[in-house]
């Protein structure tokens, strides 16, 4: 590698940092911007590999988020913990870690290079890091570290504060997006994300030929609930009531609370009777659970729940939810603490 001159290399900082800038503007994805960042730096460091690593908080471990050079494909399934090897040093303790030569190093984890058959010689490991904590770790294996002055270790500070910064909007805009689709007392899906995912379900099943079953559920007397207990209990019930049902259902499944009192399950690819036995398993548990223990009420809630499948009863959104709403008012001018079905009637 020949040695650039100072005037070069600070053109080439402010070209990458344009880029880079840009990229932050231009784009809420965070992979592009991230793959952006990365690239730069290895345009400017000439690592022989490189490789960011994000902190799995819940884990308590580091993965390779991206990582380019001969053993990428490896690399994709490994996991360090926190606090092994340089990388895993960096992301507990926050600090940078330049190191000329790993075999003096006693924190070199050898572990890796006998999985990837690399020889690591140096290691440049930065910290990305937020307000609060280590969100990752980025690595630069084999740069000629003779070139590596100030100047180039105050770039990539610069560089993996960019990249600290990407994380931590694209995180936050999650959040909001999770907010805004979230219904706050239950943690289910709210109305207006109901009927987005309706359309998209809708297309989905006509483009392929599947079929997929709605239940509504409206909770029996629940009005009594709140006049005896107040709102706060109330809320709590339907809180519990909302784990109940997400704990009955598939990862493919949603469920919704549709307002009040009233629930919503999306049952994808999923016929009339088979979604007969979701919904009896959900009458089921209600009647032989109770909720507010905690409080010492140990509530009994009963529903009655109307059950309507796409393409049969109806074709778009707005119809299948107003026939799985009429089959559920079926039920609530009956006997209530039952099924309705759409074209059936009552459930015997």
């Amino acid at each position: 590698m020949t040695k650039a001159t100072g005037t070069e290399r600070k053109v080439q900082e402010v070209n990458i940092f344009h880029d880079v800038a840009k990229a932050l503007t231009s784009s809420l994805d965070l992979d592009s911007i991230l793959q952006t960042i990365m690239d730069k730096m290895a345009e400017y460091f000439r690592p022989e590999n490189w490789s960011l690593l994000m902190v799995d908080g819940e884990k308590n471990e580091l993965y390779f988020a991206i990582a380019v050079g001969t053993a990428a494909e490896t690399l994709k399934n490994v996991r360090l913990k926190v606090g092994e090897g340089i990388a895993g040093w960096v992301a507990k303790h926050g600090e940078r870690l330049i190191v000329p030569d790993v075999y003096t190093d006693p924190r070199f984890a050898k572990r890796i290079d006998e999985m990837t058959k690399w020889e690591t010689r140096s290691i440049i490991c930065v910290p990305l890091r937020s307000k609060l904590r280590v969100l990752g770790v980025i690595q630069l294996v084999n740069v000629h570290m003779e070139h590596f002055t100030d100047q180039e270790a105050f770039f990539l500070q610069a560089l993996c504060d960019y990249a600290a910064i990407a994380i931590e909007n694209a995180r936050s805009v999650e959040k909001i997006q999770e907010l805004t689709i979230t219904d706050d007392c239950t943690g289910l899906y709210n109305a207006r994300h109901l009927y987005k995912v309706l359309e998209t379900e809708v297309y989905r099943s006509s483009r392929f030929g599947y079929e997929f079953t709605v239940l509504f559920i409206d909770l029996d007397h629940f009005k009594q609930v709140n006049d005896t207990h107040g709102h706060l209990v109330g809320s709590k019930l339907l809180a519990e009531i909302g784990y109940l049902v997400k704990a009955q259902l598939r990862l493919i499944d949603y469920a919704f609370r549709y307002g009040g009192d009233e629930f919503v399950i999306l049952l994808p690819q999923t016929g009339k009777d088979a979604a007969l036995v979701v919904a009896r398993r959900l009458r089921d548990n209600l009647r032989t659970s109770l909720f507010c223990k905690e409080e010492e009420l140990n509530l009994n809630v009963r529903a009655s729940i109307g059950v309507a499948t796409y393409p049969h009863d109806a074709k778009t959104p707005k119809d299948i939810i107003r026939q799985a709403d009429e089959m559920m008012y079926l039920v609530k001018n009956s006997s209530r603490d039952n099924i309705g079905i759409a074209q059936r009637g009552l459930m015997k």
